[in-house]
């Protein structure tokens, strides 16, 4: 009957993320719509904001800056400020970043930049118009259902191992299975329900907020501009980028998080 703690513990982390999410949705269902400018046509930066948050917003900055050549980014993940007048509050934040010396790695001048108030005003603004969810909104039925997927893989996994396990003989295999397939069919009906009536459940953007990047990238395929592809980095990240280079210099910049994160705690210690 060993096998019984695990189906056990199979219950409560299905159990405990369907309750999360059904919360996360109650909430945000209770949250009063706001009104919608029907013409309001999206920047980039909202655009950036909406798909990815605030580090895409400063994502898009230094693409952008690099584009224009008044930023360069090198492919060994260090960016050196050319131009140091920003056009913008976003791209003064990036070269406030930056520091007074003109270069720093990406990893941090991205992180200082995606919590800039430049950022947050963004956010506060398109949350207004009612473009954007405010905290523990769309974001906490997301999260919910991450949790929800993961404790659907928790559940096959304990299911696998209990039946690894040796067992009695009047306890065939299969009715063991079929115990650990109720709270898999739980956590699976949960996300299906979830799909069927909240789909797309985004972190970022209301559903008008969504209508509004579908309608972006559509007016954007149509021509091969710049404008064109930024549209696609601020929608699709720096992963939309096709320059090798550009790549390249993003590619580090988790690298130098870790990096950095291990200097610190080595320094504490």
């Amino acid at each position: 009957m060993f096998w019984v703690l695990f189906l056990l513990s199979a219950w409560a982390v299905a159990g405990l993320a369907c309750l999360r999410l059904c919360l996360a949705a109650v909430r945000a269902a209770a949250v009063a719509p706001r009104p919608v400018a029907r013409d309001h046509a999206l920047t980039l930066y909202e655009a950036a904001f909406l798909s990815g948050g605030p580090r895409r917003v400063a994502d898009l900055t230094l693409v952008s800056m690099a584009r224009q050549r008044r930023l360069l980014l090198a492919h060994t993940g260090w960016a050196t400020v050319v131009d140091p007048c920003g056009r913008d509050d976003m791209e003064r934040s990036v070269i406030g970043a930056i520091g007074p010396e003109g270069q720093s790695r990406i990893a941090p001048v991205r992180a200082a930049a995606a919590t800039a108030d430049a950022v947050r005003g963004l956010a506060d603004r398109l949350v207004r118009a009612g473009l954007a969810v405010p905290d523990g909104g769309a974001g906490g039925i997301a999260a919910g259902v991450r949790r929800v997927r993961v404790a659907a893989a928790t559940v096959c996994a304990l299911g696998l191992v209990a039946l690894a396990l040796p067992l009695p003989t009047t306890e065939p295999r299969l009715l063991v299975a079929l115990w650990f397939a109720l709270p898999l069919a739980l956590t699976l009906g949960c996300l299906a329900i979830t799909r069927m009536e909240i789909h797309p459940y985004s972190r970022w953007a209301s559903p008008a907020g969504q209508r509004l990047i579908g309608a972006l990238v559509q007016r954007a395929d149509g021509t091969a501009d710049d404008r064109t592809f930024l549209t696609s980095v601020a929608v699709r990240g720096v992963h939309a980028i096709g320059e090798p280079d550009l790549r390249a210099a993003f590619a580090h910049r988790e690298v130098y998080v870790d990096e950095y994160v291990e200097g610190h705690r080595g320094h504490r210690g």
